[in-house]
């Protein structure tokens, strides 16, 4: 099974070449406008390839253990992990969402009290690594029968994260599904979502229009709002309460099973 999905990738990679154009192909009918075909679909991923909440708790119980052994150290950390979410938050929602590689680290240091280096080498600690050996454990129910309904049908799949996104999708043993990957500190991208420039991006790999490919995330005022901004058809997983208000065309499911059956047109 492992070796037809990497067949699959490879035949998306080589039909697309060095510039990631996808060619004429597979479609099915556009989830929101059943008068459109969506080509390509483009994941976001923390939230909604893998159960972020169920993810904190078991790094909150780390630090918990980290502090009952040395507690100014937790302290500090706790701090500057804190300070680095807070500042993408506050860089997310400011009058431009321009993301030079370095600025969410110095804003983060600065407000932590903490040289940046020993910021950066917390985040990729606390954030990067040591999340990894929990993913199998939250990955979202439901995703597996979706990559399998997406491969059968062999439409492009493409992620685009606000974070390095490789290793986790490694982890969750679904790497092998998705033949593009975007970050927001690409140089391609440098932008925080909801910028459209990772949304507009991915359609110029693809060298599909926007309307033709669907992106899948979990947070309305981010996902939905940036995949609005690019002209990209959008659909939410999870209650429309979080941040559904003011997204009428957005397509709100509570889990990617919902999705699959959406997708499959057969529930």
């Amino acid at each position: 099974m492992r070796a037809d999905r990497t067949a699959t990738a490879a035949i998306v990679r080589g039909a697309a070449g060095t510039s990631g154009h996808v060619p004429d192909g597979p479609a099915f009918a556009n989830p929101l406008d059943a008068t459109r075909q969506i080509r390509a679909i483009l994941f976001d991923l923390d939230g909604t390839l893998y159960a972020q909440g169920r993810m904190r708790r078991l790094m909150a119980l780390e630090l918990l253990t980290l502090f009952a052994t040395r507690p100014l150290s937790a302290r500090r950390r706790l701090r500057a992990l804190s300070a680095y979410r807070k500042a993408q938050e506050a860089l997310r929602g400011s009058a431009s969402t321009a993301l030079m590689p370095r600025t969410q680290l110095d804003v983060a240091a600065a407000r932590a009290g903490v040289p940046a280096k020993e910021l950066e080498a917390l985040v990729t600690e606390w954030m990067l690594e040591r999340p990894l050996k929990y993913l199998p454990w939250c990955r979202a129910e439901g995703l597996a029968p979706l990559l399998s309904l997406l491969e059968a049908k062999r439409l492009p799949l493409g992620i685009l994260s606000d974070y390095p996104a490789e290793a986790k999708l490694r982890a969750l043993g679904v790497a092998d599904h998705f033949s593009l990957v975007l970050c927001a500190t690409d140089p391609e991208v440098a932008a925080l979502k909801p910028s459209p420039k990772g949304f507009l991006a991915a359609c110029d790999r693809w060298q599909l229009a926007p309307h033709e490919v669907l992106f899948v995330g979990d947070r309305a005022e981010v996902d939905a709002a940036g995949a609005a901004a690019a002209g990209m058809p959008c659909v939410i997983v999870g209650h429309q309460a979080r941040g559904g208000a003011g997204h009428p065309g957005v397509l709100f499911v509570p889990s990617l099973e919902r999705l699959r059956c959406v997708l499959a047109e057969g529930c």
